[in-house]
């Protein structure tokens, strides 16, 4: 790859990441609600679990919607209902002093496996290797996941550090409330390209 086309990615990757998403929005209301250390696990699995699946995308995913185009389908259809559901619990999120008793971040484990139904994971994984590892060779879909890593430790630590903050402003439970509900309406509004692409 050349130093040109290698910048390039770089801004791709970084653009692409840093954008008010599933992921970050999650991450913003997670930093908010529970706090830089215990929303470490959930950025771990952003961080770790899209370059993963890029991996997986580039390496022989993509060949599964052009053999099998329902699968697509599907795979809008387990997104949208997996977001709703996402989208409620951050709605009816307990207020801090609550949350360390009754609720808890995503673990690892389950932020890595929501990159598998985040409509916007999809869009960057399937963009990311059509651009920029297009023999699909393991090296290049290795660099353009590696490039990821990058990106995304500066991206999920931003977004929970900006929660963490906005949490200082939201002294009280009823904020915190309004907060969520906010975030809960923008996660629902990640759906829209899907739903209705331009």
């Amino acid at each position: 790859m050349t130093l040109d086309l290698l910048t390039a990615l770089v801004a791709f990757a970084f653009v692409t990441v840093i954008t008010p998403g599933p992921n970050n929005l999650m991450l913003m209301a997670s930093g908010t609600n529970f706090g830089f250390v215990r929303t470490i696990p959930h950025m771990l699995g952003v961080g770790l679990g899209f370059p993963m699946m890029l991996v997986c995308v580039g390496l022989g995913v993509m060949q599964i919607f052009d053999l099998w185009p329902p699968a697509y389908t599907l795979l809008k259809l387990a997104s949208v209902a997996y977001l709703l559901w996402l989208a409620w619990k951050i709605a009816n999120a307990a207020p801090p002093a609550d949350a360390k008793a009754e609720g808890r971040p995503l673990t690892f484990l389950q932020a890595t496996a929501f990159q598998w139904v985040n409509p916007k994971a999809w869009s960057m994984a399937l963009s990311a290797v059509t651009l920029y590892a297009a023999g699909r060779d393991f090296a290049a879909v290795l660099l353009v996941a590696g490039v990821y890593v990058a990106c995304a430790t500066v991206s999920t630590t931003g977004w929970t550090l900006l929660g963490q903050q906005i949490r200082r402003v939201l002294g009280s439970p009823a904020r915190l409330r309004l907060f969520n509900r906010v975030m809960a309406v923008l996660l629902v509004a990640t759906l829209v390209p899907v739903l209705w692409p331009v």
